[in-house]
Formats: C-alpha cells, structure tokens, sequence
C-alpha cells in the first residue's frame, strides 16, 4: 500500500499535502480507492464555498457504493481536478498524483498539525 511520507492523512482516508501561500490539495488514499473499487463517479459541488474541517465537501460513487470525503481542514474549495470528470478512475490508478480531487485555501493552516503523519496513518489502516 502506498502511503507518501510527504502528506498528512485523516482518519477518514483524505490525504492533504501543502502548497505555498496556504494552497493545499487534497485526495482519498490509495487504502480509499482500494476498498471502493472501481471509481465511476465523483462529484464537488463546492467550489467557492469555505467549509470547515471535517465537513463533506463531494462524494466518491463506487460500482458498489458512495462514500462522503471530508475535507482535512478548513478552507475554500477553490479549484476541482479536471480530469475526474471524464476519468474518474484516474483516482484508482493514481491517487495521489493525477487522481487528485480538489485544491483548497486553507483558512486555519494550523489545523494541519492536527492530521496523522504518515507513520499515524499506517496504524489506522493496519488495524
């Protein structure tokens, strides 16, 4: 499984990695994409709103299921990937790459030393 050291995860299996000027994009974990299966649908409707932390900011539809993602801190969803739309499994074959979902404006960048390394995260998974 793969678990990039650079980002930091939540327990709901988004990944966060930070950009400059407190810009960071976000995504599900290859631990997510596995046990959804084939992606065939994802949906952002949040552009331009600001949310908090651990509010649902779109929805991941499996061939088998639906799954909420939660945004790993508080900011406005500023841009969704393009490519989700045509290619939705882009996420399944790299997601933490060209499978990315959104890029946000953090509004508490300090929440971020809140989200499990990825060491943390490993544990979540393993259990």
């Amino acid at each position: 499984m793969n678990i990039p050291s650079n980002l930091k995860y939540t327990k709901d299996h988004e990944w966060l990695k930070v950009e400059g000027n407190g810009e960071a994009t976000v995504g599900i974990t290859d631990f997510a994409q596995s046990q959804l299966g084939d992606i065939v649908f994802i949906e952002v409707e949040t552009v331009g709103e600001t949310l908090g932390h651990e509010e649902v900011f779109g929805t991941v539809e499996a061939v088998k299921t639906v799954s909420d993602m939660f945004m790993p801190v508080s900011g406005e969803v500023l841009e969704v990937n393009p490519k989700i739309t045509d290619q939705p499994d882009v996420v399944n074959k790299d997601p933490y790459g060209e499978g990315w979902i959104v890029k946000i404006k953090m509004t508490n960048p300090a929440e971020v030393n809140n989200l499990l390394t990825a060491e943390q995260y490993k544990s979540v998974v393993s259990e």
